[in-house]
């Protein structure tokens, strides 16, 4: 059958896009491979910053020359935000932004269906008979791109095909899209639409055929996961759910108490969206069980910035002292090991010593387990790009400033593992590579988002409790099984793992 092959870039939600794409190719037949010899290479793009930009072109490139017949669908943030810049690159067949990402698979299908016609250069724009376009809008005169995008997104939302514990053990079921926050350096609102969320029924029934499967670790995830719920206002949803049902705390008991999934991790959730109901669920179903923990001791708040005045400039709904508020009471109810975690932004245009010196500090106070660190990168379109304008911070300001962050980050990272040292952690295994099962050695991830490697070859999938015996030279976890938790070897099923874990600075 015709080969594909679909290449990431971007957030966890992002990826779930891309995944849930593959899904639906797979499903109609065609074969997914190595793009140097896939009929079709759909590239899922995102487009957060510039350096982000210059990634998905740079590969989009590379993928022409390697395969010149190929016929490359680009796809994501990018796609949604320059839909004429990526139309006019060498190889780029078709542009579907986030606006018709639903349509997606249909539109590759075509392409592959219908030959030659569809091959980029030949001068052809064939619309495709398997979707109905809202907008077709012409590619240059140079391109035969078809590009799908407008500002409606009634075609935006992918919803998976039911996820197992697959290609990845512990995928994310994204049940929430779009944002409205409208952060002054943020070009998400644009490229994703407002929030939108993926019906209680539907996530019910996603969360019992992953258990139903034999999953163990479900991670929720989402463009701005805490606002999950709130526009079903007035829909049928609403209606049967009811006020408390439509919050993501609502949907997040739900999961616990009606289905049988051993553990649910929460992704990204900005720090004012931690309520206190949420916040309660983590002190009711974050301490050990005969199990473990059902709900992850694992949080991360984006920061930004530590400073009030940055803030405000940046539109952030909270200030510092709200931040420390919600992670302090998230220690308290899940208890010390949790881990922390959050996104630091440096270099905000007008940011000053003073400014910057406050982000320091508050990282400094907090008992972070990771941070994920960016410089400000303006974006076209957005009140950030003006700002920038008027009050650029230099370049070697910023790099001076993020490896002042970068070794604060390491120092506490390394810290808060070490803590563990000696102590029993539950985890998941993953799918581990061969020249470290050969080794005899198993890669996990513990429940409160540790990188562990266990000592023995066990099967991916797999709930196990461990003893931490010390840190490797790179700061990950060096454990045992403990043998309270030894059961029979393979009593789960050996699944692959193909995600990313965030969990270095």
């Amino acid at each position: 059958m015709p080969g594909f092959h679909v290449e990431h870039f971007g957030c966890r939600a992002a990826r779930a896009d891309g995944e849930a794409v593959s899904d639906r190719l797979r499903a109609a037949g065609l074969g997914e491979g190595d793009p140097s010899a896939a009929e079709v290479v759909v590239v899922n793009t995102c487009s957060v910053t510039a350096e982000a930009d210059r990634a998905a072109r740079a590969y989009i490139r590379r993928a022409h020359r390697q395969n010149p017949e190929a016929r490359i669908v680009v796809t994501g943030c990018y796609a949604q935000r320059a839909p004429e810049e990526l139309a006019g690159l060498k190889g780029v067949a078709a542009v579907v932004g986030n606006s018709h990402k639903a349509l997606a698979p249909g539109i590759v299908l075509q392409l592959v269906r219908s030959g030659a016609a569809g091959r980029p250069g030949d001068g052809s724009v064939a619309r495709p008979e398997l979707v109905r376009v809202e907008s077709l809008l012409a590619g240059s005169a140079a391109s035969a791109a078809q590009v799908w995008v407008d500002d409606r997104f009634a075609h935006s939302f992918l919803e998976e095909a039911q996820v197992v514990p697959g290609a990845q053990t512990r995928p994310n079921l994204k049940i929430q899209e779009g944002c409205a926050n409208r952060c002054t350096f943020c070009v998400i609102p644009q490229t994703r639409g407002s929030s939108r969320s993926l019906p209680i029924a539907s996530v019910l029934r996603q969360v019992e055929g992953f258990v139903a499967a034999g999953g163990n670790e479900l991670v929720l995830s989402g463009i701005n996961l805490g606002r999950w719920g709130r526009d079903f206002s007035g829909s049928p949803d609403a209606c049967e759910v009811g006020l408390l049902r439509r919050t993501l705390a609502g949907l997040v008991r739900r999961i616990l108490d009606e289905t049988a999934l051993p553990r649910l991790r929460l992704s990204s959730i900005e720090p004012m969206d931690w309520d206190g109901e949420l916040i309660g669920l983590m002190a009711e179903f974050a301490h050990s069980r005969n199990a473990g923990p059902r709900l992850a001791r694992h949080a991360h708040l984006p920061l930004q910035s530590g400073s009030d005045a940055v803030l405000r400039r940046m539109h952030r709904r909270y200030r510092p002292w709200h931040y420390v508020e919600k992670v302090w009471a998230l220690v308290e109810a899940a208890g010390t090991e949790l881990t922390l975690g959050a996104d630091v932004m440096v270099g905000f245009p007008g940011e000053t010593d003073g400014e910057f010196e406050e982000t320091l500090e508050l990282v400094g106070e907090l008992p972070f387990g990771y941070l994920h660190l960016f410089p400000f990168s303006a974006r076209p379109g957005t009140r950030g790009w003006a700002l920038h304008a008027e009050r650029p911070v230099a370049a070697a300001v910023v790099e001076e400033r993020m490896a002042a962050l970068r070794a604060l980050a390491k120092e506490k990272s390394r810290a808060h593992r070490e803590r563990f040292v000696g102590r029993e952690l539950e985890a998941i295994t993953l799918n581990t590579p061969t020249v470290v099962a050969d080794a005899g050695r198993t890669l996990g991830l513990t429940e409160n988002f540790l990188p562990v490697e266990i000592q023995g070859r066990l099967a991916a999938n797999r709930l196990v409790r461990l003893r931490v015996r010390g840190l490797n030279g790179e700061g990950t976890l060096e454990a045992v099984p403990a043998a309270s938790a030894q059961g029979p070897a393979g009593s789960f099923a050996a699944h692959s793992y193909g995600g990313n874990i965030a969990v270095g600075v």
